[in-house]
């Protein structure tokens, strides 16, 4: 079955830069990318890719700022995130497809890793 593994969140100042991986493992996905969830809010999409590089997708809220990227060899995909704001703050968490949906749906993903917690200071 498919795996999916976060890592890289952190504590970090506003302005400051991070970088989340996560290894997808057990099965064979199209596309992925990342959901995020604030408390006491709905989960948001974030940034999501097909693996064969035809699309990325952005929410408007991190455009410019953030990078989604994959490395195949090593099955991962990263989210790089710029000048980080306090309204980033939230559990992020990887997902993926068995299809090629790369939309802005979370729902619309199949596989969601366990989350990393990103929290973004004053």
């Amino acid at each position: 079955q498919v795996q999916l593994v976060e890592s890289g969140g952190g504590l970090v100042q506003a302005g400051d830069s991070l970088t989340l991986s996560c290894v997808v493992s057990g099965g064979r996905t199209f596309a992925g990318g990342w959901v995020r969830q604030a408390p006491g809010k709905e989960r948001e999409f974030v940034a999501a890719m097909r693996w064969n590089g035809e699309s990325t997708n952005y929410a408007d809220s991190v455009k410019g700022r953030f990078t989604i990227s994959r490395d195949d060899a090593k099955n991962t995909h990263y989210l790089q995130m710029n000048s980080l704001k306090l309204e980033d703050t939230a559990k992020y968490y990887c997902v993926a497809a068995r299809t090629g949906y790369s939309g802005s749906v979370p729902g619309g993903y199949d596989y969601w890793g366990q989350g990393t917690q990103v929290t973004v200071s004053s």
